[in-house]
């Protein structure tokens, strides 16, 4: 194949990256933790693999919607491109600017995390667990600006070694006896196996309602191959199979994952611990448990930090080529990356693992995160409806049904964050309506037609 031009993305990305991408992008070092917070809302272990298992279809449903639109749309930008078909440049714009601020946001919390385990597994300061995370911040940035190649490599082993790590997590969980046959820890035991079962009829509702925005907070990344479909090869073809196989491949784990935990810990003792794999661990290996979930913990969230990394800049590309951004957003190196947007994303994210305490952000970014697909979700509806003859390589399987579905879990979502947190929700509205200024200072007064593939 040919080598394109400096300054133009490079079409070699297959199904493999598509796979390692979809995985990369969604686990983290959440469902080490998240298991536990589920139980401690369902009554049955038969209800918490329910609930997980619901997640994944949610996932799935989403990803039948996306791989629509990225056949049919393979550009950079992610959701921002098909907004923009859908409802024009200004839609597009206020999309392109809460996807880009939700993953800076993303990637601060993940590598300030990274910076603590490292801290957890060499004892270091503070200061110096927040250089760490700068450290990995920049390690990163620096494979990305060798290219697309490196970086594609790099996402492709981490995504290999992390899905590699888990599964021998799950085995070693398996091949322990149930939880019958093993001590419990009696500072644990004690306060865990105490716990009053779950109500019924509405409170039980409530549970569900929480377990479940944990569980689908948990699958976040699901469509991490779309920031990237104007670089595979053959999008038309390795997109559906991307996010439809990615979402497989991440729900059949959290199944694995959570059966193990399980079958080793009893319910009472699942839900009430913060760190439940680190309980299986030292099952598996005594005291040095802690430490190896630790390990764990930071190859997943290496991973994660590389797809987000890749990902996020083409955000900005996207929005500079539609002339949403100024021109300096679409400066492509010869190997395929965006450089300006690259250190755009890479410094905003440092200047917020500086800023130290953003938990509050980190939940801003988890409405936005709820909130994007939506706008997908509404994209795939209104281009149905105004450009039925557009070509569609791959079309939403029962449709409707799957964008109805993910519609209205999605809202039903959004509401219970707005009840809620009614400060937060306002929080996220306004950084989002900032993108309005910024627009301005790109874009004529005209409206301009969207763009046309």
């Amino acid at each position: 194949m040919a080598q394109p031009s400096p300054g133009r993305l490079l079409n070699i990305l297959g199904l493999g990256f598509g796979l390692a991408g979809a995985v990369g992008g969604t686990i983290g070092a959440g469902i080490l933790r998240t298991p536990g917070v589920v139980a401690a809302q369902l009554p049955a272990p038969a209800v918490v693999l329910a609930a997980w298992l619901a997640g994944g279809l949610y996932a799935l449903l989403g990803a039948i919607c996306a791989a629509e639109l990225a056949a049919a749309l393979p550009r950079t930008g992610g959701w921002t491109v098909y907004a923009e078909r859908a409802f024009g440049p200004r839609a597009a714009l206020l999309v392109g600017w809460a996807d880009w601020l939700a993953h800076c946001i993303g990637l601060a919390w993940v590598a300030t995390t990274v910076g603590d385990y490292g801290a957890a597994l060499l004892p270091l300061s503070g200061l110096a667990s927040q250089l760490g995370g700068l450290a990995v911040l920049a390690l990163f940035t620096l494979i990305q600006l060798r290219g697309l190649r490196a970086g594609s490599t790099s996402q492709e082993w981490l995504s290999l070694a992390k899905a590699a790590a888990l599964l021998a997590l799950v085995a070693g969980c398996f091949l322990l006896p149930g939880p019958a046959a093993w001590p419990l820890q009696a500072s644990a035991s004690a306060a865990a196996l105490d716990r009053a079962p779950v109500a019924g009829g509405r409170q039980l509702l409530a549970a569900a309602v929480v377990a479940l925005q944990a569980v689908i907070t948990t699958y976040d990344g699901w469509a991490s191959p779309v920031y990237f479909a104007e670089e595979f090869s053959q999008p038309e073809r390795d997109l559906p199979r991307s996010l439809i196989g990615g979402v497989l491949a991440v729900t059949g784990l959290y199944l694995l994952i959570n059966a193990a935990l399980l079958h080793v810990l009893p319910l009472p003792l699942l839900a009430g611990s913060p760190l439940p794999a680190a309980l299986a661990a030292e099952a598996l290996v005594g005291p040095a448990g802690g430490a190896v979930i630790t390990a764990v913990a930071l190859l997943a969230l290496l991973g994660l930090i590389n797809t987000v990394v890749m990902a996020a800049p083409r955000i900005l590309l996207g929005l500079g080529r539609a002339g949403l951004l100024p021109p300096l957003t679409t400066r492509v190196n010869a190997g395929g990356t965006p450089v300006s947007a690259l250190l755009l994303t890479s410094g905003t994210s440092a200047v917020l693992v500086l800023a130290g305490s953003f938990e509050r952000l980190l939940s801003l970014g988890a409405v936005l995160y709820v909130a994007l697909p939506l706008t997908g979700i509404c994209s795939l509806v209104a281009l149905r409806v105004r450009e039925p003859e557009l070509a569609r390589p791959f079309r939403c399987w029962a449709y409707p049904l799957p964008p109805l579905l993910v519609g209205w879990v999605s809202l039903a979502f959004l509401a219970g964050m707005a009840v809620s947190e009614p400060r937060l929700c306002a929080v996220a509205a306004a950084l989002v309506a900032l993108a309005w200024p910024l627009g301005l200072l790109a874009m004529d007064d005209s409206e301009s037609p969207p763009a046309q593939a």
